[in-house]
């Protein structure tokens, strides 16, 4: 219930705090899903490995929604407030018992499952190149992950496993001017080490449609996950992307 509340106070906190010469952007993104692996084991030490993709069919269209703030001072800093929720619904027959959390779903009950992965960022960018065509920054990202993997078989029985975290992540921005306002550029939050990794990776086209008005279109690939003792779970998922980039 605090989350419809607490992303427009966020927000607003976000827009008082930006310098009155800074550039603002608003980068809206949707488009198609194409979910991948989906490995589940939780708990780790003690719970079933199943697959959401294998064992499981996503209820599709998957569309996903992105909304990315921002502002530029200084001309190579930037700063960035990022809100990008998902959620894939799944529905399978489990092929063996599944131990997941406290329950046990029997083998041949229909399941439905559900798999969440918000997350809120924060980011800071310094531009270290920018010479001719070329732009090239880098930065970090600090994260909150919102997590949460579900399984009912609709008899009554239901399980779940929450997982709010903090994840600290390395940014990389690159683009080449083609003219015109037009780009081909790469931009992406990663880390890996320990007991997992996080990757979220664009690769796409802006295309100017007036002054302050551009259309973006690309591929996001999205991947991740940890093996540690409470949870070991893996997921890929890709994206057609399309949307609008505002510089007010």
């Amino acid at each position: 219930m605090y989350k419809p509340v607490l992303i427009p106070i966020v927000c607003l906190i976000f827009l008082a705090a930006i310098p009155l010469k800074a550039q603002i952007t608003i980068d809206a993104e949707t488009g198609l899903a194409f979910p991948g692996y989906n490995d589940v084991r939780i708990p780790n030490t003690t719970g079933t490995l199943f697959s959401f993709q294998d064992d499981f069919e996503a209820e599709g269209p998957v569309i996903p929604f992105r909304l990315r703030l921002g502002y530029t001072f200084k001309e190579k800093n930037h700063i960035f407030a990022l809100y990008a929720p998902l959620g894939i619904n799944y529905n399978g027959t489990a092929n063996k018992d599944i131990s997941f959390e406290s329950s046990v779903f029997e083998q041949g009950q229909a399941l439905s499952g559900y798999y969440q992965f918000n997350s809120y960022r924060l980011t800071y960018r310094r531009d270290i190149i920018t010479s001719g065509n070329w732009q090239v920054g880098v930065g970090f990202t600090g994260k909150i992950r919102d997590a949460q993997v579900r399984l009912a078989n609709g008899q009554g029985l239901n399980d779940r496993k929450d997982d709010l975290g903090f994840v600290p992540l390395l940014h990389l921005y690159t683009a080449y001017d083609l003219g015109g306002e037009k780009l081909i550029y790469f931009e992406g939050d990663g880390l890996a080490g320990g007991p997992g990794r996080a990757f979220d990776l664009f690769l796409g086209t802006r295309l100017p449609i007036t002054n302050h008005i551009a259309f973006k279109a690309g591929y996001r690939f999205l991947e991740g996950g940890a093996d540690v003792d409470e949870v070991y779970n893996f997921t890929l998922v890709q994206f057609a992307v399309a949307g609008l980039f505002i510089q007010l």
